[in-house]
């Protein structure tokens, strides 16, 4: 540990607001791992709906406030360094984890259960409630740094931890299984691309919701349809007629969502694209006997579950585009441009900067 540097590169999130408030520095204290922490030097990062929501304060209930702006509704300190999807390889270890696992790649689990060797009461979220992946090197408990052993690049790996974990939660909590008839809104985003191949490799049927442009796309990605944002779902595709609804867009068209469900029903969320605030007739939720999930922390075994989907080529990385670290504006006002299908990576060790995905 004596030969690593004491300072790194790495993006300050200074306080809730603009891209001003993220600050690229060179100067940053590399972070030491406690007894039960790996040190990774990051390769490659993701950027996701949360690092916006989380500067923004999206998250946060009280109009004009932030003080309850975070993944747990906790204040944040700053300055924070963000970044849930992370790949790279672990440099050193804590005094209670083997030296062996010095040069693993890793994937890091973005639901965070143990910090400095303690079990959390309530999961944090890497990048959020601690420091996370924008930067030359990163901390994690041990157990959080999943070694993975795959054909993609580190630029691909990185697109899996947040959106992957996120939509195999989704499926999870809902039941999904063989012969489901599934609808996943928000489809091109990098959520809505995983649950279309992870609910296909579960053996489900999936209809996709997306804009017209990006059509093509979401079929390759195993949709047997795709409809149009603007659709009524169901018009579409008639009342009663799905079993399971993956949402992450929410918004005005939100009630057609139960309706199109058949009784017996679930319903899952994880995001809240189009609007947070629905329209919810309590007669549909109980006549039907529908099931609705919020989806946050992930179940105990999605991470897992998620590196042999990886591992045995069942499901495929969907990367836009790359930018270097020092672009992370840039990068974040593309995302948020919503013109892109799967996931926008941040590199930190000079793999495809700056080059669109084929």
């Amino acid at each position: 540990m004596n030969d690593l540097p004491k300072t790194m590169r790495g993006v300050w999130l200074t306080g809730h607001g603009e891209l001003d408030k993220l600050e690229v520095h060179h100067d940053i204290p590399v972070p030491r791992p406690t007894p039960f922490e790996v040190l990774i030097r990051v390769t490659a990062a993701g950027v996701n709906n949360t690092d916006i929501n989380t500067r923004t304060a999206w998250y946060s209930k009280k109009d004009g406030a932030s003080d309850d702006a975070s993944w747990t509704g906790e204040p944040l300190h700053f300055p924070r360094i963000q970044g849930a999807d992370v790949c790279g390889r672990i440099v050193a270890v804590g005094q209670e984890i083997s030296a062996e696992r010095i040069g693993e790649r890793v994937l890091i689990e973005p639901c965070i259960r143990e910090v400095n060797g303690q079990e959390l009461e309530r999961p944090w979220y890497f990048g959020s409630e601690c420091d996370g992946g924008f930067a030359d090197y990163t901390v994690v408990a041990s157990r959080h740094a999943h070694k993975i052993d795959s054909k993609f690049n580190d630029t691909e790996l990185a697109s899996f931890p947040c959106s992957y974990s996120t939509a195999e939660n989704l499926l999870t909590r809902s039941g999904t299984k063989t012969g489901d008839r599934v609808l996943v809104t928000g489809a091109s985003g990098g959520v809505g691309s995983a649950a279309i191949q992870l609910a296909r490799a579960r053996g489900a049927q999936v209809i996709a919701v997306t804009s017209p442009a990006k059509s093509d796309g979401i079929l390759r990605l195993g949709a047997e349809r795709a409809l149009a944002r603007d659709d009524s779902v169901v018009e579409k595709l008639g009342r009663e007629s799905i079993d399971v609804v993956i949402d992450l867009v929410g918004g005005a068209g939100w009630p057609e969502l139960l309706e199109v469900l058949r009784p017996h029903g679930r319903y899952a969320v994880a995001g809240a694209i189009g609007g947070a605030m629905v329209e919810l007739d309590i007669r549909t939720l109980y006549l039907k006997d529908l099931s609705l999930f919020g989806c946050t922390v992930l179940e105990p075994d999605v991470f897992r579950n998620l590196i042999e989907h990886i591992e045995s080529g069942r499901i495929t990385p969907v990367v836009a585009k790359t930018y270097p670290l020092e672009q992370i504006a840039r990068a974040q006002t593309d995302f948020i441009s919503k013109n892109h299908t799967g996931k926008i990576v941040l590199t930190l060790a000079g793999e495809g900067e700056g080059q669109v995905a084929k």
